[in-house]
């Protein structure tokens, strides 16, 4: 399976095909020509493909090395940059050599932006390893870091040369990293796409997803396609793909990055912004039900014990989605549409209400 995505200066190919891994290195030199390439991974997804993917780009020719950094939401960090920039640096890479980032959200967001940034911008690809990069982060060119302040607050735009998506990557991930990635891909079909939301419904569990994976990457690849080519920088349609993330957002940070996951924050966000709409009367009565329902069958958490609305509200702040002393919320109209409502800071008191 293919997808193109297309942009005004750039256009690049999703490819999603089981076992393509294998032949990473013909991807490679189908869309580079001779150059230094640095990949860069976690050391868990390392232990796992970094030596074959690094094998089979070198057999192409390629003068290639590979450095890592820790896995989780903590490597998201200017210090983690600073590091990759000094390695970058040491290896001699100019603008005319290529970053490869192999893994997970955190190396995907974490890479790009290194490779965005160092001495202004050098080519990269993406090779996505956990479903919630595959469906989500590693396409539209969102790249961050996170502060103490507030996730992803330093970041750019920058689009890669191209995505190869395995879904056999799956098969080594761990339970905890499947149904986070499973949030997104409730929150795609609840935004945008009733067929893939009733394709979901009928799944007894996260593991008949996983049977399902190419089907649903695919589903989910075609929607951030779609929305980006519309909304490359994230100024109209695209704050779509954000339901349930400014919540999610200030979750992850007043709880402590990594205790609660990105996927995890992002589906108690998405119900807790829901049920606080359907009382407003802006989302149609029973949408929380059916949300929460479907949530509940990928086993992801739909509240949080520890819930503190000022902490929440402060991280809110520096959202990037605040404008002056307003936010744009993703509100669900029903399930399959939603619409962005502007309000005032001051209101985001109500949607962090637990009464």
């Amino acid at each position: 399976m293919q997808l193109q995505v297309k942009l005004p200066d750039n256009a690049y190919e999703l490819v999603i095909e089981k076992n393509r891994l294998s032949q990473v290195g013909d991807w490679v030199a189908s869309l580079w020509d001779n150059r230094q390439i640095v990949i860069i991974s976690d050391e868990t997804v390392a232990s796992l493909y970094g030596e074959s993917v690094l094998k089979s780009i070198e057999e192409k020719g390629f003068n290639t090395s590979l450095v890592t950094v820790p896995p989780g939401e903590e490597s998201k960090s200017l210090l983690q940059a600073e590091k990759l920039y000094h390695y970058l640096a040491e290896k001699g890479m100019t603008r005319k050599d290529g970053i490869i980032l192999l893994g997970g959200g955190v190396v995907g967001d974490l890479g790009g932006f290194v490779a965005s940034t160092y001495m202004r911008g050098l080519s990269f690809l993406q090779i996505p390893t956990t479903l919630l990069a595959q469906v989500d982060s590693s396409i539209g060119g969102k790249t961050a870091v996170n502060t103490s302040l507030a996730k992803n607050l330093v970041g750019s735009f920058a689009q890669p040369d191209g995505v190869l998506i395995d879904p056999m990557t799956l098969e080594t991930l761990e339970d905890r990293r499947l149904r986070e990635g499973l949030a997104e891909v409730v929150k795609s079909a609840a935004i945008l796409d009733k067929e893939l939301w009733h394709f979901l419904s009928e799944m007894a569990d996260e593991y008949e997803a996983l049977e399902n994976a190419e089907a649903i990457i695919y589903a989910c690849c075609n929607i951030k396609r779609q929305v980006v080519e519309q909304d490359e920088k994230d100024h109209g349609v695209r704050l779509l793909l954000n339901f349930g993330h400014t919540i999610g957002h200030a979750i992850e940070q007043t709880q402590g990055y990594g205790v609660v996951s990105h996927g995890e924050a992002v589906a108690i966000g998405m119900c807790q912004l829901t049920k606080v709409a359907e009382d407003k009367g802006l989302t149609q009565v029973g949408t929380l039900d059916k949300l929460v329902q479907l949530l509940e069958t990928f086993h992801l958490p739909t509240g949080l014990e520890n819930w503190d609305e000022e902490k929440m509200y402060q991280a809110l702040t520096h959202d990037k989605k605040t404008r002056g002393n307003q936010i744009k919320l993703i509100v669900l109209k029903e399930i399959g549409e939603a619409f962005i409502e502007t309000i005032q800071l001051e209101e985001m008191t109500d949607y962090l209400s637990r009464s």
